[in-house]
């Protein structure tokens, strides 16, 4: 991916070298990437509320009808379209050659190239998602990347870097554990910096789930369904946020940033990490009910989908087989 010297996000919070202590209470349900169950949080939101399958997929189908219609939907579920208004954050801590120096929020050390990396894709995915708002007659309201390191705390509780990357749709921020990166390589098999640009898009899917209010009413449904509904509901949601994903790389080839081999490694990584694949490499066999995010071939497919046909409507992941 050609993403050295472009812009970078400012909607970056760098916690990485803080204390962060562990607080009372379970992690809060968020989106999130795909891990083994050993090395993850479960999956999935909030509970809240009541409802069904039907209930879902009669809503994304209204979007889009709304749509068609001249209203804006997206607007009516933003408040008007109005960025939520985030605490201004103190100076960050920064480590550099064993000395703690302040950073404002915002600012990654020019040295830290993972770091400049994430905030370039970050800034990548604002492009895309301000201009399909846009579209919409709505305004975007951009996500916060938190970093950090061992451990942190969110709107959603305390995680350990053993979550993996995650959404926490409680305060519209994404958290990553850069070290995950190499623990995706090195794990699974899924190298190249446009696998590790998939896991960012991946979560900001969650968040544009979370503002179009699809994350919302599956936290809702929740409470009234089984374990086994809530995972074939999981299972859509997080298709759709890997298909999202893939409409970002849909105008990321557009504008020709990427490079021979990009679209392969991230199509290599959405079936690395297949509950299936997942399973099989862990415990030597899978068990098909206590999937959660989808299959190799399923998120393979839906990833692969949102690149070629680049539309939000061809995401709705809620209606059919997936």
């Amino acid at each position: 991916m050609r993403w050295r010297g472009r812009r970078q996000s400012k909607n970056i919070e760098d916690r990485r070298g803080q204390n962060t202590s562990s607080t009372r209470g379970g992690f809060g349900r968020g989106g999130g990437f795909g891990m083994p169950r050993s090395s993850r949080r479960r999956t999935g939101m909030r509970r809240a509320g009541g409802g069904g399958l039907s209930t879902i997929i009669i809503m994304v189908v209204l979007f889009f009808v709304l749509k068609s219609c001249g209203i804006n939907p997206l607007d009516m579920l933003t408040g008007g379209g109005q960025n939520p208004n985030f605490s201004p954050s103190s100076p960050q801590s920064e480590y550099n050659d064993g000395q703690i120096n302040q950073r404002q929020p915002g600012q990654v050390s020019t040295r830290d190239e993972m770091g400049q990396f994430v905030a370039t894709v970050l800034a990548e995915t604002e492009d895309t998602w301000n201009g399909i708002f846009k579209s919409l007659g709505a305004r975007y309201p951009e996500p916060k990347l938190v970093l950090f390191e061992k451990s942190i705390k969110s709107a959603c509780g305390h995680a350990s870097s053993a979550t993996g990357p995650f959404y926490c749709p409680g305060d519209n921020k994404i958290y990553i554990d850069l070290s995950f990166y190499g623990q995706l390589e090195r794990d699974f098999g899924a190298s190249g910096d446009f696998a590790k640009a998939y896991v960012l898009a991946h979560e900001v899917g969650h968040h544009v789930q979370n503002v179009t209010g699809i994350l919302p009413k599956f936290n809702k449904l929740r409470r009234t369904m089984s374990k086994s509904e809530t995972n074939k509901m999981s299972i859509r949601v997080e298709l759709q946020a890997d298909c999202f994903a893939g409409v970002w790389a849909h105008y990321t080839a557009q504008k020709g940033l990427l490079e021979k081999g990009d679209l392969e490694e991230a199509l290599n990584a959405a079936t690395k990490i297949g509950d299936d694949a997942i399973q099989r490499r862990t415990q030597g066999y899978v068990v098909p009910e206590s999937f959660n995010h989808g299959t190799s071939k399923q998120r393979y497919y839906w990833f692969r989908r949102g690149v070629e046909q680049g539309k939000i409507d061809a995401c709705n992941t809620f209606d059919g087989d997936v």
